[in-house]
């Protein structure tokens, strides 16, 4: 897996891993890429063959379906986020599968996007580009503001989930990036020392993402932009968020791309 080139990375670099015990899906999904110009792609069709593939290879993209014979996605991704050398790997779920919270599970891993059978074109695409852009880094441009000395806090408490933001944030050009676990550890750490904008989770033990920016809205750290990443689909709850001064609130599935529009707009506003 790259994490930086001399020239300019497109979609048909990408080298993928295609985990699909279907040989009608795979068949489906290969030509889907070769509409790209995408041609080094890789079927496994069980999850064991898969880590295996991942930990030899390192692919810039691995799509997945939800079921395999020997285990699932989330297992799958388990096993790969627990591994140093995979657990920066970019994953992409394509799947049928409805039920919430194995779909919240795959997103709480730090996954580029979940898309349903059938899907739209369009967010494939999207989901292909947003794995370009993780791995070629493209600095944010900000009026005034040295993007190289911005220092961003990462607040989550599921370390996959920071990992994930982390990797976005670097593709960004950012570097200085420290985490918290929950709202009151991100309070120890504003106080301790000066950080430039925050992306925190919504559901977190001891202090949640809500009452974090209620916190920070009602003290001296009120001009701080704070950007919501979250599975959390309760509307009233998100509109008790946005009323917190929240800049951007974005699903877990979130691209570079859609992340630095968000982190320029707040930090030039």
């Amino acid at each position: 897996m790259y994490f930086g080139c001399i020239m300019p990375l497109d979609v048909k670099d990408l080298t993928v891993l295609l985990i699909e015990p279907s040989t009608t899906q795979s068949k489906f999904l290969k030509n889907m890429m070769s509409d790209q110009l995408i041609s080094n792609v890789d079927v496994c069709s069980t999850g064991k063959d898969a880590l295996e593939y991942a930990q030899k290879q390192q692919p810039d993209l691995i799509i997945s379906a939800m079921y395999f014979d020997d285990m699932n996605a989330i297992e799958f991704l388990n096993v790969l986020r627990q591994n140093p050398d995979t657990q920066d790997l970019n994953f992409m779920l394509v799947s049928s599968e409805t039920d919430k919270q194995m779909l919240d599970d795959i997103k709480q891993a730090g996954v580029l996007a979940v898309l349903p059978k059938p899907f739209d074109k369009r967010a494939f695409f999207t989901a292909l580009n947003a794995a370009k852009d993780t791995i070629e880094v493209e600095y944010m441009e900000l009026e005034d503001i040295d993007v190289e000395s911005l220092k961003g806090l990462v607040v989550d408490d599921s370390l996959t989930a920071r990992r994930h933001v982390v990797r976005l944030l670097q593709a960004c050009g950012i570097e200085q990036i420290v985490e918290a676990e929950n709202g009151l550890q991100a309070i120890d750490i504003i106080k301790s020392e000066p950080v430039d904008f925050i992306i925190s989770d919504y559901n977190m033990p001891h202090m949640n993402g809500e009452e974090l920016a209620n916190y920070l809205l009602n003290s001296e750290y009120s001009y701080l932009p704070i950007l919501m990443v979250t599975s959390e689909q309760n509307s009233s709850r998100l509109s008790a968020v946005r009323q917190a001064g929240v800049c951007a609130l974005f699903d877990k599935t979130i691209g570079p791309a859609s992340l630095k529009d968000a982190l320029r707009a707040a930090l030039n506003s």
